[in-house]
C-alpha cells in the first residue's frame, strides 16, 4: 500500500490518540512518539519510538530515521530549535516551526499578540525568580494569575489573591512547568464572564472556524466543555478577528486552539493559543460532522474542507479523573454511560488507554448532545460520574 503522508506525531497523549485515528482514516501512516512505552496515540499508530523530545539528539535522529513527510508536534516539551533546524534542512514542521517555537511558550507567543499584533490582553511581567515575581505582583496588583511558560492542561497555574500565597503559587507553579527554565508568566486577574476556545483551522484556501466552544476549569485544568457557547455576534467577530490575525502571523496550515475571556462589557481579550488540536475541543468529537482532529488531518494534509457544521442542537464533554497513582485499574460503569442516551440526545465515553493513573489525570472523557447546553452538559456530566475507576 502506497499510504497519503507519512507522520512523526511528537507527543502520544490523548490528542494523538484521536489524531492519529482521523489521520490514519484518512491513509497516513503514523509514528507515534513519547517518553513513555504504550502511550494512547502508540497503541493506534502504526509505529513508535520513545524518547524524551527535549533530547535533541534522539529527536533529530528520529527524524533522520523516519523522514517523515509531516512533523506533527502534540506537546509542548520539544527542543524547539532542533524542528527549525531540520525545517531547514527540507522536513515539513505543522504548521511551521516559528508557530511551533512561539507556542511552546507562553512567553513568545503572549508578546507576539501583544506587542506585535497589538490585540488586547491581560496585563503582564515575566519573573524567573520569587523577587521577580513580587516585584510584577506590586506593579500589577492583586488578584493575578501565576502559571508558567511551559506547561500542559494547566498545570503550575494558580490565582492568587493574597500576598502571602505569592511564594506557594512560585513554588507551585516550578514544580510543574514543563522544559528545563524556571520561567513564570505573571499576569493580571481577568475578571471575565465567561471564557472560549474558538477552533480555528488555517487551509490552503483560507481560514476556517468551529462554532465557539465555552469551558470551565479547575486546578487550571478543563473539567467540561460544551458547543456552541453563547456569545454576541459582536463579540463573535471580535474573536475571529483577533484568531485570523495570530495564526496569520504563525503562518502554516493547521488546527489551532485560540482561548479567549469574554467579560461583562463583551470585551474580547486573547489569552493563548495551542497550535494543535485543544482539549476542549473534545467535544467535537460528538457534535460536529467533522472533529478537530479531522479537520487537523485535513489541513495539514491538504485535504479538502468543504463545511464545518454542528450535528446536534447542542453538545458537551465531561473529564474522567483518576484520583490516585496506580498500575492496576479498570474503568468500570461504561456500558451505563453508554446507556443514558435516548431520542434526541446521545452519549459516548472515549477511553484514552493511559497504562497507569495519577491524582487528577484525565483517563476517559464522556460527550453529550442534548436540546440545548444545559442539558447537553448535564448529561455529559451524569454519564462521567457513572464510570469509576476500580483499583
Amino acid at each position: 500500500m502506497t499510504f497519503t503522508k507519512k507522520i512523526l506525531l511528537l507527543g502520544s497523549g490523548e490528542l494523538g490518540r484521536e489524531f492519529v485515528i482521523s489521520a490514519k482514516r484518512l491513509g497516513a501512516y503514523v509514528i507515534a512518539c513519547d517518553t513513555y512505552d504504550h502511550a494512547p496515540a502508540m497503541q493506534v499508530a502504526d509505529d513508535s519510538e520513545t524518547f524524551s523530545m527535549l533530547d535533541g539528539d534522539k529527536l533529530r535522529a528520529a527524524i533522520e530515521k523516519h523522514q517523515p513527510d509531516l512533523i506533527v508536534p502534540e506537546v509542548e516539551a520539544i527542543r524547539t530549535e532542533i524542528l527549525a533546524e531540520m525545517e531547514s534542512e527540507g522536513f515539513n514542521v505543522v504548521p511551521s516551526a516559528r508557530a511551533t517555537q512561539l507556542t511552546m511558550n507562553r512567553d513568545a507567543i503572549r508578546d507576539v499578540a501583544a506587542k506585535e499584533l497589538h490585540l488586547t490582553t491581560s496585563r503582564y511581567h515575566y519573573a524567573e525568580s520569587f523577587t521577580e515575581v513580587a516585584s510584577a505582583a506590586d506593579d500589577i496588583g492583586l488578584p493575578l494569575v501565576i502559571k508558567p511558560v511551559m506547561s500542559s492542561s494547566g498545570k503550575g497555574q494558580s490565582k492568587v489573591e493574597d500576598a502571602a500565597d505569592l511564594q506557594t503559587a512560585w513554588d507551585y507553579a516550578v514544580d510543574n512547568m514543563r522544559g528545563d527554565r524556571a520561567r513564570v508568566i505573571v499576569e493580571q486577574f481577568i475578571d471575565f464572564d465567561y471564557e472560549i476556545t474558538l477552533l480555528t483551522v488555517r487551509t490552503g484556501g483560507g481560514v476556517l472556524f468551529c462554532p465557539p466552544i465555552g469551558h470551565r476549569q479547575e486546578r487550571g485544568d478543563y473539567q467540561e466543555s460544551w458547543q456552541p457557547a453563547a456569545m454576541t455576534a459582536a463579540a463573535l467577530t471580535t474573536a475571529q478577528d483577533m484568531a485570523r490575525k495570530v495564526v496569520d502571523n504563525l503562518g502554516g496550515y493547521g488546527l489551532f486552539g485560540v482561548e479567549f475571556f469574554i467579560t461583562k462589557d463583551g470585551e474580547v481579550i486573547f489569552s493563548e493559543l495551542s497550535p494543535r488540536p485543544h482539549d476542549t475541543g473534545m467535544v467535537t468529537l460528538i457534535g460536529q460532522n467533522l472533529s478537530e482532529f479531522d479537520l487537523h488531518a485535513r489541513a495539514i494534509m491538504g485535504m479538502p474542507i468543504p463545511h464545518i457544521a454542528l450535528t446536534a442542537r447542542a453538545s458537551a464533554s465531561a473529564v474522567i479523573l483518576a484520583d490516585r497513582d496506580g498500575e492496576q485499574f479498570a474503568l468500570t460503569g461504561v456500558e451505563d454511560a453508554l446507556a443514558l442516551g435516548g431520542e434526541g440526545a446521545e452519549t459516548d465515553v472515549r477511553i484514552f488507554g493511559k497504562p497507569v493513573t495519577r491524582s487528577y489525570r484525565r483517563m476517559a472523557v464522556a460527550l453529550a448532545t442534548g436540546a440545548d447546553t444545559d442539558a447537553a452538559r448535564a448529561l455529559a456530566k451524569k454519564a462521567a460520574d457513572a464510570v469509576k475507576i476500580a483499583y
